[in-house]
């Protein structure tokens, strides 16, 4: 019978056992820093019903989606996060409490191109509260300052969360006789950063079919930039031109007023105007959040307020606001730039026990003794020589091999063998215990992301 040669698909991502133990210390980071705000963990099918999952239908979406039959189910894989939660909260109303607040961790698929820093298969990480009849704007700035939190525990410095609002951009253009184009507008302007302002031009001319002195007004209102102060003094001339603008222009103030309370750094966040996001249901404040060592590589996390959630599934107004962690396009970067730590501890165990006799039953119970105070711990049973067994735990990266041979049996006592530095003590079972859990945590203390990474 011929092999079939082992191979990933393109587009998918698989890690070897260091690699898998970082990106699992991520979410793990990432699951804890949204728990310390509130939010509740929830998991939803992979495969939904293709009839829920495309209830908006069309658009790019439809083409990207992986849709197949099984049976008479016309079933689909959920290509993000959103449209299974408005799914959840429609199906659940009854029994949720509001406002509600998720986070979810999750694989998705879309059937695009695959390149670097994209895939078809994925992590994202979501957070979303979402309010029964009306949300309060604060949770808008909220959600921008826990991703701000999040990836300062990671480690992570170099990053700007870029915030705008919808409305400010739709007044906007209703200002400017524009309201009917506004939507193909915001789509062909969220393509400046990847594109430059003047192909971004002419698409707005060639395909929006925009008169050229047009075209140069929406690119020169893109263009205000400085400091948040600075630019929202500039937008403030603006005002009385259109209620729709206004009250953007007030949500944006409020929000940057918010998140400086939150402690969020003005480094860190900054009004763009250019920032509108793809998907036509952001009604009002908008993010991006992008590696400003690594602006090629785009968005790592984006997201915004949208005013119905779920209005396909029901007659409730449920609005809400988001964020979405491109996960594993984020570790992709990190890993791509050598910047995740080797430092932390990413052996399956913490300590490995090599006997050196025929006689187990102490390695046994001293290995009982270590996983009894948290001490991961791995037996190691094979009959090879000393050299195959260090050799072993080299490979690994355990962090202590605990060594147990007749002298070590006679006296009641394990040897622990730091591999990092070679210092060898001996230790009663319990005092190994104490030894070895605290030195992992020590060892664990570090950021993921390299310390002075900038």
């Amino acid at each position: 019978m011929p092999k079939v040669t082992p191979r990933t698909l393109s587009g998918f991502m698989e890690l070897l056992p260091r690699d898998q133990v970082k990106l699992e210390k991520m979410m793990q980071i990432l699951r804890e820093s949204y728990a310390t705000y509130g939010f509740t963990p929830l998991d939803t099918p992979v495969i939904e019903s293709a009839e829920v999952l495309l209830a908006k239908g069309g658009g790019e979406t439809e083409k990207q989606i992986y849709r197949f039959q099984k049976g008479d189910s016309d079933l689909a894989l959920r290509f993000d996060l959103t449209v299974p939660l408005a799914k959840y909260v429609a199906a659940n109303y009854a029994n949720l409490s509001f406002p509600f607040r998720r986070y979810q961790i999750g694989k998705v698929y879309r059937g695009e191109r695959a390149q670097r820093g994209r895939f078809r298969e994925f992590y994202q990480a979501d957070i979303d509260v979402i309010g029964d009849g009306k949300l309060d704007i604060i949770n808008e700035a909220e959600i921008p300052a826990i991703i701000y939190d999040t990836f300062t525990r990671l480690g992570l410095k170099n990053f700007k969360i870029r915030v705008n609002n919808r409305k400010l951009l739709n007044g906007f253009y209703a200002m400017n006789g524009m309201s009917e184009k506004a939507g193909e507008i915001m789509r062909t302007v969220d393509k400046l950063d990847k594109i430059g302002a003047q192909k971004v031009k002419q698409l707005l001319i060639d395909e929006v079919k925009m008169l050229p002195d047009k075209s140069e007004n929406v690119l020169d209102f893109m263009a205000i930039c400085g400091t948040n102060a600075e630019v929202i003094e500039r937008l403030e001339n603006y005002r009385g031109m259109d209620e729709t603008f206004d009250q953007g222009l007030d949500e944006l103030i409020t929000v940057t007023k918010y998140l400086a309370d939150f402690g969020v750094p003005e480094e860190n966040f900054a009004i763009d105007l250019t920032i509108a996001r793809g998907l036509d249901y952001y009604t009002g404040t908008v993010y991006e959040t992008v590696m400003t060592a690594h602006p090629e590589i785009g968005s790592i996390c984006s997201g915004g307020r949208y005013d119905n959630l779920a209005e396909y599934y029901t007659d409730k107004q449920l609005p809400g606001v988001g964020i979405s962690i491109g996960l594993t396009r984020l570790f992709y970067v990190l890993q791509e730039q050598g910047l995740l730590s080797d430092e932390v501890v990413t052996s399956p165990c913490d300590a490995l026990i090599l006997p050196m006799s025929e006689e187990l039953g102490y390695a046994v119970a001293a290995g009982r003794v270590l996983r009894a105070a948290g001490v991961r711990t791995q037996l190691y049973g094979e009959q090879r020589k000393f050299k195959a067994k260090m050799a072993y735990a080299d490979k690994i990266g355990v962090p202590f091999a605990v060594l147990i041979g007749e002298d070590e049996i006679a006296a009641g006592v394990v040897s622990v063998k730091d591999m990092a530095s070679g210092e060898q003590r001996k230790l009663s079972p319990v005092e190994a215990a104490a030894f070895i859990k605290a030195a992992v945590a020590e060892k664990n203390r570090g950021a993921l992301i390299k310390e002075g990474v900038k």
